[in-house]
């Protein structure tokens, strides 16, 4: 018993004399308040952290079932749908032309590239104030950016030129559930405008 008190009396002695008193710091100067001081937003997404706050080029009016995401770098407008959380809805602006986009997106979905004749004769749809071809591709859909490849996946969307540059509404997601709000997506397409 005597040891245990001794002991314990040495680790009391040193676990006092590790102690660091905490340094007491005055703050004599202070800044105004600029715009970078606002209340900071937890779990943020990156494009909500490092984008510009810029308003998007394009509006539309978007389905009162769709859930309104942030847009992104590449997204102006960003959309999630669907009973398993899955589906995305995007409106992006990009270059290159209407063929190499309805090409990127047909080759996600392992399929081969359509000729000049094949575009041509695609299905043409309205969108912010002209005409683009509707794209449409079902099965195993590999977005690539590092991701696996998802089975039983669908694709509808639009591509078009608009004022020089490659005017894109993508709906991905799984197969019935793209099916099921494709008619919403065409009425969506038809209400996009360009406000830029």
């Amino acid at each position: 018993m005597k040891e245990i008190c001794i002991a314990l009396a040495g680790i009391c002695l040193l676990s006092s004399s590790c102690e660091k008193k905490a340094a007491r710091v005055t703050v004599e100067e202070t800044r105004g308040l600029t715009v970078k001081d606002s209340q900071p937003k937890l779990f943020a997404t990156s494009g909500e952290r490092f984008r510009d706050a810029k308003p998007s080029p394009v509006k539309g009016d978007a389905p009162k079932n769709w859930l309104k995401l942030p847009s992104s770098q590449f997204r102006e407008l960003n959309y999630r749908f669907g009973e398993s959380g899955l589906g995305e809805v995007y409106v992006s602006l990009s270059g290159g032309g209407v063929g190499d986009n309805v090409n990127r997106w047909v080759r996600q979905f392992g399929q081969d590239p359509l000729s000049p004749a094949d575009l041509a004769a695609m299905q043409k749809m309205a969108i912010a104030g002209t005409e683009g071809v509707w794209v449409e591709a079902v099965g195993e859909y590999a977005s690539g950016m590092g991701q696996e490849a998802k089975p039983g996946y669908a694709l509808a969307g639009v591509i078009a030129e608009v004022s020089g540059r490659i005017l894109t509404l993508k709906m991905v997601g799984p197969e019935a559930e793209v099916e099921k709000e494709k008619a919403l997506l065409k009425g969506f397409a038809a209400s996009l405008e360009m406000v830029n």
